[in-house]
């Protein structure tokens, strides 16, 4: 997210979207995490003036929230309307050491 935040500040639109997609997979296991990296698509969508973004990122923000929780996410999934809300992907190796050292920690 702080490369996100970078991004943003070099006026880099798609990178920045890119980045908040990394940090969608990455966060997806948190209802907090999870939740706030869509708020920060929503914010994105509207700096863009992306309608069809600011409404997936609505229903994304709601779906986070409701379902994360029960562990109802899709695996993978990047976090942008451009994808089914549904639909799970894979996880690159580089994510997923990621998540396998975070979970470790956390135990």
């Amino acid at each position: 997210m702080i490369n996100a935040y970078r991004a943003q500040k070099r006026d880099d639109p798609a990178t920045e979207f890119r980045y908040l997609e990394n940090a969608h997979v990455l966060g997806q296991e948190s209802t907090y995490w999870h939740v706030k990296v869509h708020y920060l698509m929503l914010c994105w969508a509207i700096k863009q003036r992306d309608i069809k973004e600011i409404n997936g990122q609505l229903i994304r923000i709601v779906g986070a929230a409701l379902l994360t929780a029960i562990d109802d996410v899709p695996i993978g999934n990047t976090g942008g309307s451009n994808v089914h809300s549904l639909k799970v992907m894979p996880i690159s190796a580089k994510h997923a050491e990621i998540i396998i050292k975070t979970k470790t920690l956390s135990r």
